[in-house]
Order: structure tokens, then sequence, then C-alpha cells
């Protein structure tokens, strides 16, 4: 989506940024990722990000050094990764301006649940969004079909949020247990009851919105195509 927040990722773990990236990215969000803090300068200027996901410990200028930067040059949102799990180091970061941090190791969907929660705190991203008759607004958790309110289970919320955000996209089994549960070996029937009952519910008030691609997975969207 051309219109979604760009992200900024840098990490020198491969392994940790290959996993944050896939992660955003099936979140919806424009993701660059970056193994350290060399041209930051040109980099912040060429992708102009919403948000910096910014290791501590990097080579080179670390994190702190990096942070002070994006903060001098640009207004994007800074949510730091680190293996301390120190108060000071902590405190330090968001004294210097990050907007949050996350001490590794970390649950994928908790990273982009915080920075999600802080690109809607910069305005950098719409809380609400409309699938046919379909209103999710993300801030105040109301979901509305037409004029009707319908209500879901904290968990069928989270499931309609993750697949507003990738309406339009056939999503798997995986890809949802990843995002929304956090964990990617739970039984795939756990997605298939809650899927089924969102479903039911949103069916009360309105026509399918929520499709099976048969072997794929799923799909939000206001029409069969």
């Amino acid at each position: 989506m051309s219109s979604a927040a760009r992200v900024l990722v840098i990490e020198d773990a491969e392994a940790i940024g290959a996993a944050v990236s896939s992660a955003l990215r099936e979140a919806g969000y424009q993701v660059q990722v970056r193994p350290d803090g060399r041209d930051l300068e040109g980099e912040l200027a060429r992708f102009r990000p919403d948000l910096v996901v910014l290791d501590v410990m990097l080579p080179g200028r670390d994190g702190f050094m990096l942070l002070e930067v994006i903060r001098r040059t640009t207004g994007a949102g800074v949510v730091m990764l680190t293996a301390r799990d120190g108060v000071a180091d902590r405190l330090r970061g968001l004294d210097r301006g990050a907007d949050d941090y996350v001490v590794k190791p970390f649950v994928l969907a908790e990273l982009v649940a915080r920075v999600s929660a802080v690109l809607r705190r910069l305005g950098r991203t719409p809380s609400t969004v409309q699938i046919g008759d379909l209103l999710v607004d993300a801030d105040s958790a109301v979901v509305l079909r037409g004029d009707a309110p319908v209500e879901l289970t904290a968990t069928e919320l989270r499931l309609l949020r993750y697949l507003a955000a990738q309406r339009g996209r056939v999503v798997g089994k995986t890809q949802i247990l990843t995002a929304v549960w956090g964990y990617e070996d739970y039984d795939p029937n756990l997605v298939e009851v809650h899927v089924s009952a969102l479903r039911r519910k949103l069916e009360e008030h309105g026509p399918r919105l929520l499709h099976t691609v048969r072997g794929l997975g799923y799909v939000l969207r206001a029409d069969e195509t």
C-alpha cells in the first residue's frame, strides 16, 4: 500500500532484522532494513520514515548516537531494541527522545503492536479502516456494519484489526498466528475457530466480507473477485 506508514529497521543481527521486517510488512507497513547507521542521514532523507525501529548495540555509531541524529533531523517515531534489561539504559533512551523501548527477546506481535501504537499517537497511520460497509476504528475499538455495532471479543477484535490492515491481501494461518497470537506453532485450528466466529458476527449485519481462499488462507474484501 503506497499510503502505508514507512518503517526503517536498523538491526545488525540479520535473523532478527529479517523477522522484524517480515512481521511489519505483514502488518501492512513499508519497510527498509539496514545493519548499521552508516549514511543514516542519507537514508532518512531518501526513505523519509514515519518510525525507526532502532537497535542499541550496533557497530560504529550505537543506537543512542543514532537516536540523536533521528531526533535532530526528523519527526519520526523511535522504538528502541536492546538485549540490555537495565532500567538505566531504558531511561537513557527515553530521556533522549525514544517513544518506546522493547527488550530482547521479544514477541514479534508485541513489537508490531508497539510500533502501531506509536504511529497512531503521532498521527502517522489512520485509526479507522473501511471495507464496504464495515468500519473498524482501532483507537476506540468500535466496529460497525452500516449503523449496526458488531460486538467482538478482544481476540476477535485483534484478528479483525490485522485482517483490516491486510485488506485485499490473502494471509495464511501462520501469518495470522504470528501477528495475532505471537506464535507460529499453535494449532492452526485456533485460527479457523476464531475466523468462523468473526465471520458469523460480521454476517449478522450484511453480506460476506471475510472470504476463505482454499489452500492459501483468508482475505477481507468487500466483494468476490
